[in-house]
């Protein structure tokens, strides 16, 4: 049975998608079975693994409203091992559709309960927000993993998603657990960078990864090319530091090692 990993922080530019994108990439070059769900309206998920998002034709949103088959939705990427179920616009709709629905914030674990079997991992690329959308994903998954950027103002708005992620624990989901905080954007140069790498150690300690994201070019530019880092530039800084975490990760959930 697969483990779903939410990526979420309400603030934007924190490094989601990114995340979301290159740590399902580098876990499907382990080889590992992946999916990548991607529930952000603005489906940068889904056109930076090489899907437009205007000829998707149907998403995660008619999968949460309409009940349609999410195998019907799941597509192939380039990356071996790694599957996407893609999102759209209309997903920004969802979240007025759902609210008189029976059990609202379950939607997302219903649709992915079908799937979750056939893969070693699912992760969810959540949106900017802490709506209906982020509590289903939250409510769905196993864990989650938090990025904080190492710049100014990196901790402002986390307690508000810590509080969140504890109302769901003990309302929807008791089983969630904290992965990890990410820390991403780090630029080795810049003093500031190190003092947020410090603080967040001194506040958070064990729950923060050993893997640091480096500010890179490559990270940025690969979705243009409709591609994770691994897959444009796998000798990269940034493609190693997100194979790194995903080596971090297998290694903490106790996952037999591919060969």
């Amino acid at each position: 049975m697969g483990k779903i990993i939410a990526i979420a922080n309400q603030k934007g530019g924190v490094g989601k998608t990114t995340t979301a994108m290159n740590l399902a990439a580098s876990l499907a070059v382990l080889e590992y079975k992946t999916l990548v769900v991607d529930a952000d309206p603005q489906a940068n998920t889904t056109s930076g693994l090489g899907h437009n998002p205007k000829e998707i034709d149907k998403s995660i949103y008619e999968c949460m409203v309409d009940g349609v088959d999410i195998n019907d939705i799941i597509r192939a990427t380039e990356i071996e091992h790694l599957d996407l179920l893609p999102s759209h616009i209309d997903l920004v709709g969802a979240e007025v559709e759902m609210v008189n629905l029976p059990n609202r914030e379950e939607k997302m674990r219903e649709v992915l309960a079908l799937v979750k079997d056939n893969y070693d991992f699912i992760i969810i690329d959540c949106s900017p927000s802490l709506g209906l959308i982020t509590i289903n994903a939250l409510t769905a998954s196993d864990s989650v993993i938090v990025p904080v950027q190492c710049e100014y103002f990196a901790l402002e708005g986390l307690g508000k998603l810590l509080n969140t992620i504890k109302i769901i624990q003990t309302r929807l989901n008791p089983d969630l657990e904290i992965e990890g905080i990410l820390l991403t954007m780090y630029d080795v140069r810049l003093r500031l960078s190190n003092q947020v790498v410090e603080e967040v150690k001194i506040h958070f300690k064990d729950m923060v990864f050993e893997t640091i994201i480096p500010r890179n070019v490559k990270l940025s530019e690969s979705p243009s090319f409709g591609l994770p880092a691994i897959a444009h530039d796998a000798e990269g800084k940034g493609a190693i530091a997100y194979l790194n975490l995903a080596t971090e990760i297998v290694e903490k959930n106790g996952t037999e090692q591919k060969k």
